[in-house]
């Protein structure tokens, strides 16, 4: 089943072939000769496979004479597009600081915050240490500015919310996060010290799913809801959802984890094993 964002990008894609036809260009070949591009390409935003950039849209709209009222229209739907989903490369071209003050201003702004993250802490929740492995290893995929200790500091800021009255937060990751630790044994002991610190905190809701439990759903990456918003990383950029039933199956496999999650005392439990196996 698409996704909003897949569907949204198939409705541009068709709105964008209907001009093509009106202008007179019967076919995608006809009219990828016309301005200069190859058919598959015309074929792919039309069909929803590829979002057009902002140069290819004034190819397009120029190229079938769009009326200037269609033409305005039509930008402010890709910028819409574009903002349903970006790619960290697009994300983080000016710093990791700047996305980490946009995820700062959205949460600040929240009544409801549900993390699901069952390979990595979540960001909530991580020492400056292990931020900094954290940021680290994906500006080595993805480049952008290396504001690394600004970025760090932010995502420090973002924490202050842990501390304020008026909203729930609930955090769930895994024992896995420390079966595959993306920083040395030194900052994953002080990682579970800080995890520990948290269980009791008063309206934070921690959980942490034990090795060798048996999910109820195949989680393939993680995502936050936010309010109304679900995103969604993986490795190639972060997927923003707001389509009130894909919020809803968001919110359900997170209940689902939730069922099976260690918390308060049986939380410290798993905590401790980790750290006994991190000391040896």
């Amino acid at each position: 089943m698409p996704t909003s964002f897949e569907k949204r990008r198939a409705e541009f894609g068709e709105y964008l072939r209907r001009l093509r036809v009106e202008a007179g260009y019967e076919t995608g070949k006809d009219f990828a000769r016309a301005i200069g591009w190859n058919a598959p390409k015309v074929s792919k935003i039309e069909n929803g496979r590829q979002t057009a950039g902002d140069e290819d849209l004034e190819t397009w709209l120029t190229a079938v004479h769009a009326p200037a009222e269609r033409s305005a229209e039509l930008r402010v739907r890709l910028a819409a597009i574009r903002d349903a989903y970006a790619s960290w490369r697009e994300k983080v071209r000016d710093g990791y600081r700047a996305r980490q003050e946009e995820s700062l201003s959205r949460e600040a702004r929240a009544r409801r915050i549900r993390a699901v993250d069952l390979l990595i802490v979540p960001g909530l929740l991580q020492t400056a240490a292990y931020a900094r492995h954290a940021i680290l290893s994906h500006a080595k995929v993805h480049g952008g500015a290396q504001d690394i200790t600004e970025a760090v500091r932010a995502r420090m800021q973002r924490q202050q919310i842990l501390h304020e009255p008026g909203r729930t937060i609930e955090l769930l990751t895994a024992e896995a996060v420390f079966q595959y630790p993306i920083a040395p044994p030194e900052v994953m002991i002080a990682q579970v010290h800080r995890l520990l610190s948290i269980i009791g905190t008063p309206e934070i809701r921690f959980g942490i799913i034990p090795a060798g439990t048996l999910l109820p759903y195949p989680v393939t990456g993680g995502f936050w809801i936010v309010d109304d918003v679900v995103m969604i990383e993986n490795a190639p950029g972060e997927h923003l959802v707001d389509d009130v039933d894909e919020v809803g199956t968001c919110h359900e496999v997170a209940d689902l984890l939730w069922t099976i999650a260690a918390e308060n005392d049986a939380a410290k439990t798993v905590l401790q094993r980790v750290l006994d196996n991190t000391s040896r």
